[in-house]
């Protein structure tokens, strides 16, 4: 997989990729992450990017050249599955939207900065719009860095077991259940037997009734009308 991030900031999306999961699945070759400075795309000397809106109010907004010259010049490379903007009022990142960008090959995302960028990008260049969440950042490089988390993890090799990301919260529409680890007993709180009896239909059995209750309890909205 290859994702290409256009941003303002690049300085704000290099440090998630160079550590931990991220970092290993660079090192692998199992995702390439390319970052754009969108001022690369400005030949004035001041290299701007934004300006007034039409019709006034607050707030500077991204002007659509840069933006045109920066994804064509990217189009006319390679083809791409998606062009992505993060923006506050898109679709709502969920972990089946993870698991469908983690099936793509070529992505690009684009990072919103000030109020915004000209409508007429988001018309003729963007695929599909995602947020992280109903607040506002002061950008969208933390929520293009989620969204790369979120998918990346599910391309094949990067996790040691193959199995963990399948059994992560949301992936069945659930809350996982509960996890534990050594020592069996601490300061007189203990593990449940059940986990450490090798049965293992009966764990199983344990762990998606607590995954049930956990969700009825946290996150009933999860839930189907004919589960709740």
């Amino acid at each position: 997989m290859r994702i290409d991030i256009i941003t303002v900031v690049p300085e704000i999306l290099t440090s998630p990729f160079e550590a931990s999961i991220l970092k290993r699945a660079i090192e692998k070759g199992l995702v390439e992450i390319h970052l754009h400075n969108l001022r690369d795309y400005v030949t004035d000397n001041y290299k701007q990017v934004d300006d007034y809106q039409f019709g006034g109010g607050a707030g500077m907004v991204m002007m659509i050249e840069p933006i045109d010259k920066c994804i064509s010049a990217l189009k006319a490379e390679r083809d791409y599955d998606e062009v992505i903007y993060m923006t506050p009022d898109g679709e709502t990142l969920k972990q089946g939207v993870a698991n469908q960008l983690s099936l793509k090959e070529n992505l690009i995302i684009l990072c919103g900065h000030y109020k915004g960028v000209d409508q007429r990008v988001r018309e003729h260049f963007i695929t599909r719009e995602i947020s992280v969440g109903d607040y506002v950042l002061s950008g969208g490089e933390l929520g293009a860095a989620v969204l790369c988390d979120a998918v990346i993890r599910l391309l094949p090799g990067v996790l040691g077991n193959e199995t963990s990301a399948l059994t992560d919260s949301f992936q069945d529409n659930l809350l996982a259940p509960p996890i534990y680890t050594r020592p069996a007993e601490y300061k007189g709180w203990k593990v449940p037997e059940i986990l450490t009896s090798g049965n293992t239909p009966k764990i199983e059995e344990w762990r998606e009734e607590q995954a049930y209750n956990r969700t009825k309890e946290l996150r009933p909205d999860l839930l189907s009308e004919e589960e709740k």
